[in-house]
């Protein structure tokens, strides 16, 4: 196996990844570099321990997508073709090969899960209409016949379908307007995971922060796929000035007395 690791700017530079904490930018290049050469690694806990990240950390690299998990432990960094090229006489290949199946690789070189595979990924289908920068992108399939050889599968015009309307009996606390005028409702569940996420925050006092200011700024408002990202940018941000707040408090009355 290959000793060295290099990362994509195109990855680490971005917005989504910035925005994380740090904590969990730190788990994911440890994770990276104790991934095979195809990106797989089922020792997660023990990085973590290893580097004092949390259980939090890794479900925030799971939710923003930095990682794909299986449901046996292993996982998988999902960039790691865009952020690393090894010669073929350093090649080992993945002795993961059940889940290496599952996966499709995209033309822009980041996995994807399969739909067969049952696991969702949250980015397996294509938008059509202004793509992003990883849509109408052709995928090419790594199945467990075809390992060694590729074919590839035009996924252009395909459209994602729109996301599932809540349960009924979904409790409502917030919304927050959108681009298009409509009303996008935070529920209770929603808000129980991010307070969960992100200790140092209060996650709904800042989703009333979110409210007003998309109120007040009509023409920078979200569309319905991009709010809940727009959320977590937020909270991420919030939870580093929590972390730096508490390195960082200031003196007591009694110890400024004390100078």
């Amino acid at each position: 196996m290959a000793e060295r690791r290099m990362f994509s700017k195109t990855i680490v530079d971005s917005d989504a990844f910035l925005d994380m904490p740090l904590s969990t930018q730190a788990l994911y290049f440890h994770l990276s570099m104790r991934a095979d050469d195809d990106g797989f690694l089922n020792n997660t806990k023990r990085i973590q321990r290893l580097i004092g990240a949390t259980d939090d950390d890794l479900k925030l690299l799971v939710m923003k997508r930095f990682v794909i998990p299986f449901e046996d432990g292993v996982v998988v960094i999902k960039h790691w073709r865009m952020n690393n090229y090894i010669r073929k006489d350093r090649y080992t290949q993945t002795v993961y090969r059940e889940e290496f199946a599952m996966l499709s690789v995209k033309e822009d070189g980041s996995y994807a899960l399969e739909e067969t595979s049952g696991i969702p990924d949250g980015n397996q289908c294509v938008t059509v209409g202004i793509p992003d920068g990883n849509q109408l992108a052709t995928q090419v399939r790594v199945g467990k016949d075809r390992i060694g050889k590729v074919s590839i599968e035009s996924s252009i015009n395909t459209a994602c379908p729109e996301p599932e309307e809540p349960a009924p009996d979904r409790e409502q606390v917030i919304s927050l307007t959108l681009n298009d005028r409509s009303e996008f409702w935070i529920y209770g569940d929603q808000v129980e995971q991010w307070s969960q996420l992100f200790p140092a925050v209060d996650v709904l006092q800042e989703l009333r922060k979110m409210k007003s200011w998309l109120d007040s700024n009509p023409s920078r408002r979200k569309t319905k796929r991009g709010i809940l990202r727009f959320v977590n940018s937020w909270l991420s941000r919030e939870q580093d000035k929590g972390k730096l707040n508490y390195r960082t408090k200031a003196p007591q009355i009694s110890e400024v007395d004390s100078w």
